[in-house]
């Protein structure tokens, strides 16, 4: 049986879509193994997948005092990555498929290994005059500047992975290479990469070389008999539909404050809430506010009236698959151009800066997003084209392809 290696890092929405992604290949007859942290384990074992188990890194949404340390201090995890996933793939593989954030490690991987491998990226990352780069701010700096714009980013991330690069070709015994050379090498072969977006969000920018597709979303894995907890569900059937605030894995530490706004624009809005702990620990109760733990977006957001969150691309793509609008508070990386985007095609208020979060302007854009049809009528209508997309049979036909 063909033997395939998925390595994915980072929170939650960086890793959960690959549970549904590696379920739906082992259906079609691969052994499958997904490489990522361990206090995700019970993710990938509860999708049927082998766990391989990678370093646990940084704290996303933790605060950093300068660009210096930052730089610092996701160097020195991708150093630990690279050495993990060499750990992960002692087992063996006969085809990677990697993250945005595992590519340029598992290229050397893939080079030693002597097997091919594929990209499968959950954020646009190569360089276009269509839209700025996703961590590089929303702003178009025209389709010159962009594209420019887009490379230079491209080069912060190969001096990120440097040393990484460097630790994990002189173990594998492969001739020193710099990561920017290793990428050149890859562009010029076409090496192939699936984005799991919907084109209806982003549509496959027209200056994207051949091998760059944009394919539709892969969703989490959920047990098709999962259901609700019986007490969100009586809450549900209480009164009219409520709105979820939660902001995943994000603003840790923010709970106290981020549960005091979210209650006092709620009951300013007149509207009754779903408040998701995440790591931020968000917390209240009464009669019509009820906290919750991790429950699957899919059942859940269907249920909602809108939908207030941090603009990951895992939870805007779900609430757009919901057909419910959204109040998105982009907190840091590609957040505010999933945010930005949500709003340009109508399905969601402007972004609201996390920083800038305030009960009064919540309220008001709870109230807008709710009450006014406009939002999720684009909801609605992106949530049918989304309906006949999808993302996971392409990355199984590429990949029967390339075997």
């Amino acid at each position: 049986m063909t033997r395939i290696l998925i390595t994915a890092a980072g929170s939650y929405g960086d890793v959960a879509p690959y549970t549904g992604l590696g379920s739906r290949l082992r259906a079609a007859g691969y052994d499958v193994a997904l490489a990522t942290q361990g206090s995700f384990a019970p993710l990938v074992e509860a999708a049927g997948l082998r766990f391989r188990e990678l370093p646990t890194g940084p704290e996303r949404g933790q605060s950093v005092v300068g660009r210096k340390e930052l730089m610092r201090s996701a160097s020195g995890f991708v150093r630990e990555l690279g050495a993990g996933l060499v750990d992960a793939a002692v087992r063996g593989a006969d085809l990677l498929v990697l993250s945005t954030t595992t590519a340029p490690l598992g290229w050397q991987l893939a080079e030693a290994m002597g097997v091919p491998a594929v990209g499968a990226y959950l954020q646009p990352t190569h360089p276009t005059r269509a839209f700025p780069p996703v961590v590089g701010g929303t702003r178009s700096l025209g389709g010159l500047g962009n594209r420019a714009l887009g490379a230079f980013s491209l080069r912060m991330v190969d001096r990120v992975y440097a040393d990484a690069v460097r630790d994990l070709r002189a173990r594998l015994s492969l001739p020193a290479a710099m990561p920017r050379g290793v990428r050149a090498r890859q562009e010029r072969a076409r090496w192939p990469v699936l984005h799991g977006f919907s084109p209806a969000v982003v549509p496959r920018p027209a200056d994207w070389r051949p091998g760059l597709d944009v394919v539709g979303n892969w969703w989490p894995h959920h047990d098709p008999a999962d259901r609700l907890p019986p007490e969100l569900d009586d809450f549900l059937q209480a009164g009219p539909s409520p709105v979820f605030i939660g902001f995943g894995s994000m603003a840790g530490g923010d709970g106290e404050r981020l549960s005091g706004i979210a209650v006092a624009a709620l009951r300013a809005a007149g509207l009754r809430g779903v408040l998701q702990a995440g790591r931020a620990g968000l917390a209240a109760s009464g009669d019509d506010i009820l906290t919750i733990g991790e429950v699957p977006h899919a059942l859940l957001f269907p249920r909602m009236a809108a939908v207030v969150h941090h603009a990951g691309a895992g939870t805007s793509a779900a609430a757009l698959r919901a057909g419910v609008p959204a109040v998105p508070v982009p907190v840091t990386a590609d957040q505010p151009f999933w945010a930005a985007r949500l709003a340009s095609l109508g399905a969601a208020t402007a972004p609201v800066p996390f920083k800038d979060l305030t009960a009064p302007g919540l309220a008001d854009a709870l109230g807008r997003v709710v009450h006014e049809g406009a939002y999720a009528s684009a909801a609605e209508r992106l949530a049918r084209r989304m309906e006949t997309e999808d993302g996971a049979g392409h990355v199984v036909k590429a990949i029967e392809r390339m075997l």
